[in-house]
């Protein structure tokens, strides 16, 4: 089950905390884990890390502080989901306008490169 909070739009208005967020490895680690089985606990996230608790526990909150991992209690246990959202619109805002044009520049040669080729 996700979340509702995991599917709902999010203003990014802390860029800089999803890139810091982003930078370390053990934090990476820990979001290809979710994207793997998302909704686990600490426990169980720190059964594959070769870290202590209270490290995963750091990085985890530094990775809810920028939104990219959300929390939903059940009962007694803690479960982490991961939030693609602030992913998404980085891609969007620093990868997709610029991949955008490249493909536009490729549609352009290949119409060109036809004409060329019928004309």
């Amino acid at each position: 089950m996700q979340p509702f909070g995991c599917i709902m739009p999010c203003v990014i208005a802390d860029a800089d905390k999803v890139f810091k967020a982003l930078a370390d490895p053990s934090r990476r680690r820990l979001l290809d884990m979710l994207h793997a089985d998302n909704g686990q606990t600490l426990g169980e996230l720190c059964e594959h890390l070769d870290m202590t608790r209270q490290a995963v526990t750091k990085h985890l909150l530094l990775l809810e502080a920028a939104n990219l991992v959300v929390v939903v209690w059940r009962g007694r246990e803690k479960l982490h989901y991961l939030n693609p959202m602030p992913i998404s619109q980085i891609f969007d805002r620093w990868v997709g306008k610029y991949e955008r044009r490249r493909v536009r520049a490729l549609a352009d040669l290949k119409k060109a490169l036809e004409e060329k080729k019928d004309g």
